[in-house]
């Protein structure tokens, strides 16, 4: 069927009730709206002054170098009063027909009728070509401080993504074409879906991603066998129940990011690492950060040291009868676990026997792709936010990061939850990526000026507890993991940490894909291969180009590494003991306990 067989569509009673009940949607809306509470407005867009240092450079460009702007906006009225024409026609011919297309391929616009009908067609053109002209006009100001360009070409990015025509339910031929066929009920369902979300989160826009009403943690998620053995207002510590008959001397202990939960290691049984690692025989202790309120505010890292690690190295000591233990710290943990090690190399307490790091960064000196959110305007604007409430907020956090890859984590589940009317998908790492922690103010600001914007663990002059902490005392036998296609923590910058470290054992593993995806990458899955290179010495481009590439999982070969480490044989212990009675079963309570915005 062409275009020109397409009859014109009437409104039904069904459309028109259909519309009728988006009034009280529309009411209840406005409700959910007023009850939002004012965040700092640093938070929401840059510093306008980002923008005036761009227009005057733009400008200074046109006096020095006229030629080059004029030959940029040439093209663009070019590219624009071309396509109108071929549209015309097009039109002219009397078919209801596009232009030829030779665009490129983008899966936003991956319905026929973006190609085949002229209007969608138009619509689509013109955006990539006002886009095209964006990006180029961003990409060659030359007379731009570096960090402040990058800042730019992101918030730029941000604008050309957020006007895309698929945003819109007038320019989006899937939602018109589904509103059609479903009566309007699909327009129906997606405000419901929206004022689901605002009243969810205290008016604050928070897409949901998943079904939560697929999950339960515990119940089908977070279900491997353990108990938790200790508990205190930082952490309950979770010891896992043994599926062998032996198991190595040396327990392990495992720290996950205190920003999300720790059953991202335990989703399932098919991929869970906690699993994994308790039937390749080893005694598994895993820490459960508490969510924390208000009333965490003055707590920072040296509580989390404290309270957390060195705590939890002690009880684990205590059960398991040994003076050393191999640890595991995953993101802002492994950061974490960095500095504790350092603590203890200067205390001459040699409790770590190896450690594991998973997507870790120690040198922050290139930011990357978060060198938006590290610059003194929103840092500014999280610290004015904090002065109000005490915490910094899982949904702010939420929202950086997901704007990080915007089309994937806004504004295609926006599309198909408000717009098409969509349940979010039953998938649980979705699931998990919703369900965040606060994070208390001290600690915020002591990571994000400290480590981040003046890096200085890897300068060696970070001061905490009583001590000046430095990348340098990092001695014990390591292996830290990168993901080749990291986001968060580009696996470039990991390695430049590690290469820092004063350790004379190292191993670096890069797993193919993602943050998440290539850390939970089990060996049955055959999916993400790795690459080792023992040579700590090359720039991270050479020691990839040099490096030794596996097909499937690193997990057997970090395994390996580990075991050399673990001591002897022995008979497998059962959770807790005399002194530290089982307080309940895992996945524990404080993994229950939600952020609110």
């Amino acid at each position: 069927m062409t275009t020109n067989d397409v009859a014109a569509p009437e409104i039904s009673a069904e459309l028109e009730a259909n519309l009728q009940k988006i009034e009280t949607l529309t009411q209840r809306m406005m409700t959910a709206l007023s009850s939002k509470r004012q965040i700092n407005p640093a938070l929401h867009a840059p510093d306008a002054s980002l923008f005036g240092e761009a227009m005057q450079s733009y400008w200074q460009e046109w006096l020095q170098n006229p030629a080059k702007i004029l030959e940029h906006q040439i093209s663009y009225w070019g590219k624009s009063v071309k396509h109108y024409v071929e549209a015309q026609q097009a039109l002219a011919k009397g078919k209801l027909q596009a232009p030829e297309d030779p665009g490129p391929q983008d899966r936003r616009f991956k319905n026929p009728m973006w190609d085949e009908h002229p209007y969608f067609n138009f619509i689509k053109q013109q955006y990539l070509i006002n886009a095209e002209a964006i990006q180029t006009a961003v990409n060659d100001i030359d007379d731009m401080d570096r960090l402040e360009k990058q800042r730019l070409k992101y918030f730029a990015q941000q604008i050309v993504d957020m006007f895309a025509p698929t945003n819109f339910l007038a320019t989006n031929p899937d939602a018109l074409q589904k509103a059609l066929e479903t009566e309007g009920e699909s327009l129906v369902q997606g405000l419901e879906n929206l004022v689901s979300d605002l009243e969810a989160n205290n008016g604050e826009l928070v897409v949901r991603l998943a079904d939560e009403g697929a999950f339960e943690i515990g119940e089908n998620i977070a279900t491997a066998e353990g108990e938790v053995v200790y508990r205190n207002h930082m952490m309950e510590l979770i010891q896992y129940t043994p599926t062998t008959e032996k198991v190595r001397e040396t327990p392990i202990v495992l720290f996950p990011p205190w920003i999300n939960k720790y059953y991202i290691l335990d989703l399932k049984p098919q991929n869970s690492f906690i699993r994994w690692v308790v039937d390749q025989g080893y005694t598994l202790f895993v820490v459960s950060w508490i969510n924390p309120d208000e009333s965490y505010k003055d707590v920072g890292l040296e509580t989390y040291i404290e309270d957390g690690y060195l705590r939890a190295f002690e009880e684990v000591k205590s059960i398991c009868k040994v003076d050393r233990i191999n640890a595991i710290g995953y993101c802002i943990a492994g950061t974490t676990l960095n500095l504790t090690l350092s603590l203890l190399k200067q205390r001459g307490d040699k409790t770590v026997k190896s450690a594991t790091f998973f997507t870790t960064l120690t040198d922050f000196s290139d930011q990357g792709e978060f060198t938006p959110f590290l610059q003194n305007d929103f840092i500014d604007g999280i610290e004015a936010e904090i002065g109000d409430t005490g915490i910094l907020k899982s949904f702010i956090m939420a929202r950086t990061f997901s704007y990080l890859r915007s089309n994937d984590l806004v504004y295609g589940p926006a599309i198909k939850s408000y717009m098409m009317g969509e349940t979010p998908p039953a998938f649980d790492l979705l699931y998990w990526n919703g369900d965040g922690a606060n994070l208390p103010g001290k600690m915020a600001i002591q990571y994000l000026r400290g480590l981040c914007q003046r890096n200085e663990f890897a300068d060696g002059t970070f001061e905490l507890m009583g001590h000046t902490l430095s990348l340098g005392d990092v001695d014990v036998p390591l292996c830290s993991i990168a993901c080749e296609t990291d986001h968060i923590a580009a696996w470039k910058d990991c390695y430049r940490g590690v290469q820092q470290m004063g350790s004379k054992s190292k191993k670096f593993i890069v797993s193919e894909s993602g943050h998440i995806a290539g850390i939970v990458n089990p060996p049955s899955k055959k999916k993400y291969g790795h690459y080792i290179n023992d040579d700590m010495t090359l720039s991270p481009e050479d020691w990839l180009k040099g490096a030794e590439f596996s097909e499937g999982s690193w997990w057997p070969h970090w395994e390996k590494w580990l075991s050399k480490r673990s001591g002897k044989w022995i008979k497998a212990r059962q959770p807790g003991d005399d002194e530290h009675p089982v307080l309940g079963p895992a996945p524990g309570t404080y993994v229950q306990l939600k952020a609110t915005a």
